[in-house]
């Protein structure tokens, strides 16, 4: 028996009208939902990784399974909060899109520039991660600003953090610009470069896996740049309050420092003694 196009659509309407009866309250509301209300009720907390992110994010291969920095800092929340933890995968340059557009509810290792600040939230700081140097063998600065002379050079990758923090203190050093953050280094391990700033999670991290390209140093004084939670931007800030309450909490009880310590040890297996002493996290 053939059905009447008309018949049809009142069938399909009917079919739509029980599915959204039969789903949750809240799944209904979907996007109108604030964060804070959607994780309360359904019990997940959704935060998104970065492949090769390590010591932040590592993803194995061959079972799937997260580990790193961030990944241990979202399963203290959402044991905190009694959800489970779901987790996508991202990249850096689209973590701020996926809390945009809702895919997400936190994204954890990003600091707050003021790009980003236009456009998502932040969370107060995690930890304060120091910048370092990978400097050339027999190059060992013990201040920033004895750098400032034209017979030093400078390795960044363009527009970075790294970047603006040269620019911003040195008149008279030679600044090399890359593209990528690896080219910068190889110009430190080829002499074309004395030094390229990273934080030195990262700093120590590339010396370990090639002592050749040279030695982590810290400047005096110390400068940092902090690593906070983005967070979507929106009216209700019960999420936002309980989020900084939890970390006031973590950094109350020193909960991060081993957590950023044991993730460069079990991932990337830096030890604290190769961690310069005056830095903590």
């Amino acid at each position: 028996m053939t059905t009447h196009p008309h018949r049809r659509l009142v069938l399909a309407a009917a079919a739509l009208t029980v599915a959204a009866l039969s789903a949750p309250a809240w799944a209904q509301a979907g996007a109108d939902l604030s964060t804070w209300d959607r994780i309360s009720n359904s019990k997940t907390l959704r935060i998104a990784a970065v492949a090769g992110g390590a010591p932040n994010y590592q993803k194995d291969l061959a079972t799937g399974e997260w580990s790193g920095i961030m990944i241990d800092l979202a399963k203290n929340l959402a044991t905190k909060l009694g959800a489970k933890l779901e987790i996508s995968e991202t990249t850096w340059g689209n973590a701020v899109l996926d809390l945009q557009s809702n895919k997400i509810d936190i994204f954890f290792g990003l600091n707050p520039t003021p790009q980003r600040e236009k456009v998502i939230a932040f969370s107060q700081p995690l930890f304060n991660n120091a910048y370092s140097l990978i400097a050339k063998k027999g190059f060992s600065p013990k201040t920033w600003a004895e750098m400032d002379t034209p017979a030093v050079t400078i390795a960044v990758d363009v527009g970075s953090s790294y970047d603006n923090l040269v620019t911003t203190m040195y008149t008279k050093a030679n600044i090399l610009r890359f593209e990528k953050s690896a080219d910068a280094t190889l110009a430190v391990q080829t002499g074309r470069a004395d030094v390229q700033p990273l934080v030195v999670t990262l700093s120590a991290g590339i010396v370990k896996k090639n002592p050749g390209i040279g030695q982590v140093v810290v400047p005096e004084p110390i400068k940092s740049t902090s690593t906070n939670a983005g967070l979507r931007m929106e009216s209700d800030q019960r999420w936002r309050a309980y989020v900084d309450e939890w970390i006031a909490e973590l950094r109350r009880t020193d909960a991060i420092n081993p957590i950023v310590l044991g993730n460069l040890d079990k991932l990337m297996n830096i030890k604290r003694e190769e961690i310069p002493a005056i830095v903590s996290f």
